[in-house]
């Protein structure tokens, strides 16, 4: 299995298991208040957007082979684009959606969590 194909499927596996973080934090959530699962749910999908837009990006520039220092750039920007939409989309639920705060947050924060847990174990497993 060559390496990009590798670690393309690593990448949907990450995916899955932060939606599967955000489906079970949201529902968890939803034993409180049905808003509170909303709110939980906005903050996963502020992580997960991101990632998979960034991982899209990733995949299309892994086709072409550009210069040495260009794929540092690439990289740098997409990850500044990434930090700066998930920024956008959790303002956004805060201020269109009026979401509580609290389960925003902590699904956020699991979801990150998960983002830098997640490789390790599918890389021991896989």
């Amino acid at each position: 299995m060559t390496v990009s194909l590798l670690s393309r499927n690593v990448a949907r596996k990450l995916l899955f298991i932060q939606l599967l973080a955000v489906t079970v934090s949201g529902l968890l959530f939803c034993f409180k208040d049905p808003f509170w699962g909303v709110s939980a749910v906005s903050g996963g999908l502020a992580v997960i957007l991101p990632n998979a837009l960034f991982m899209i990006f990733a995949w299309r520039h892994q086709v072409h082979t550009p210069a040495q220092g260009r794929v540092a750039w690439s990289f740098a920007l997409g990850e500044v684009l990434k930090v700066l939409l998930t920024f956008a989309l959790l303002a956004m639920a805060l201020a269109v959606l009026k979401v509580v705060f609290l389960p925003l947050i902590v699904t956020w924060v699991l979801v990150l969590v998960v983002q830098v847990l997640a490789p390790a174990v599918i890389n021991n497993k896989g």
